[in-house]
């Protein structure tokens, strides 16, 4: 574990060395930025339109200050094998989300997201509702943005940008669930610096750092420790940084690194410093996509090593083809370990993606989970998921 920060800089210096040979091989091809980059790049243009206080295709109020939009995903889910915690056969509308943003003037400006999970929520309902985004944006020159509020971090591919028709697969992927546990917001501020000319960008926040539980059923588990900025303890501030390369077209590289000095924000209690490093590609060229995302966390303390927890790792790939502008095809194959036997699994997903509109999608795939442990096998499943998303 000491020698494990010298051993990402050494991997960040890797990462670079083949971001560069990807560069080279990338401005040889020709600009397409067709299919799904298109889609992703009007995603990025909407929500930049939103915090701006342009229309971005929803409805306007007012003096066209104040703009609104969303997305929503209903699932179907069929999973067969599942024999320690039975088959599953059912129909979620898993997300109704609204944003809501205003513009106050050229440079200060307001974006919010509300999120209802689960159709319903109260006592004894299977959903909630939760505030994923609420701050206040200025510009300090052209190149500076400082931010403050409740924010989604800069980590991972889907953490900031995970509307529906943006990604493959009715599920979003477990790596950055289990691992990074996305959707990951937090209350805080930061800043970011564009180089555009450099095709680079650097994002800091200094926000509410999580508190894992140490025991019970979800001890050491990250996903477990969001606080989600409802009276979030604050005794312990983390930090997040990361730096993103994107002057290729199609192209994305990026690296995130955070820091707690104590995770669960209990002393002496056998969980300590939380370090987490992750790092991404994404690379759409002509009809071929790619997605690769690696994330780690180094978690130090007595009983967290006890536990064998102190090593959390998860990795995936997705390769992609669209078919033409309205289909495509794809096959993900992730690897997890997380904390206790539950997510120490391999799952593989094949699927198809139909796009009628740019901004609506059907979606199907099948997959099966294999967990490493003989004793998980009661919990490993096959089976298929149907889905229809959205996003104005």
């Amino acid at each position: 574990m000491k020698n494990l920060v010298p051993t990402l800089c050494a991997g960040v210096v890797k990462t670079s060395a083949v971001s560069l040979m990807l560069v080279a091989a990338a401005q040889a091809q020709t600009n397409d930025q067709q299919d799904l980059y298109q889609i992703l790049e009007a995603q990025q243009a909407r929500i930049e339109a939103l915090e701006q206080g342009g229309n971005a295709g929803g409805a306007a109020s007012g003096s066209g200050k104040t703009t609104i939009g969303g997305y929503g995903e209903l699932h179907y889910n069929n999973l067969n094998g599942r024999e320690s915690e039975g088959d599953l056969e059912e129909i979620d509308f898993h997300r109704f989300v609204m944003f809501f943003g205003h513009e106050f003037n050229d440079r200060l400006r307001f974006f919010s997201e509300v999120e209802l999970e689960h159709s319903l929520a109260g006592d004894d309902q299977p959903g909630g509702v939760e505030l994923e985004q609420a701050y206040i944006e200025y510009d300090v020159n052209q190149n500076v943005t400082a931010r403050g509020g409740v924010m989604l971090l800069p980590v991972g591919i889907i953490n900031e940008t995970h509307e529906p028709p943006t990604f493959y697969g009715v599920e979003r992927n477990n790596v950055e669930s289990v691992i990074i546990p996305a959707t990951w917001l937090a209350g805080g501020a930061g800043f970011s610096l564009k180089l555009p000319n450099a095709g680079l960008s650097w994002d800091t926040m200094v926000h509410e750092g999580l508190a894992v539980p140490t025991s019970g059923d979800n001890a050491f588990r990250i996903r477990s420790g969001r606080q989600k900025t409802a009276e979030a303890s604050a005794s312990d501030l983390a930090v997040t940084t990361r730096v993103k390369y994107t002057g290729v077209p199609g192209l994305e590289v990026a690296a995130s690194l955070q820091y707690q000095d104590d995770i669960s924000q209990v002393q002496g209690d056998g969980l300590d410093r939380g370090l987490l490093f992750t790092t991404h590609a994404v690379l759409n060229r002509g009809r071929y996509g790619l997605r690769a995302l690696y994330a780690i966390w180094d978690l130090s303390g007595a009983a967290v090593e006890a536990a064998d927890d102190d090593r959390q790792t998860g990795w995936y790939i997705e390769p992609s083809y669209k078919i033409s502008n309205q289909w495509g095809v794809f096959a993900r194959y992730e690897d997890v370990e997380g904390a206790g036997d539950s997510d120490e699994f391999t799952e593989k997903v094949v699927g198809v993606n139909y796009w009628p509109h740019p901004n609506v999608v059907l979606k199907a795939d099948i997959r099966a989970r294999d967990h490493d442990l003989d004793s998980r096998e009661a919990s490993d499943f096959d089976g298929f998921d149907l889905g229809v998303g959205y996003q104005f």
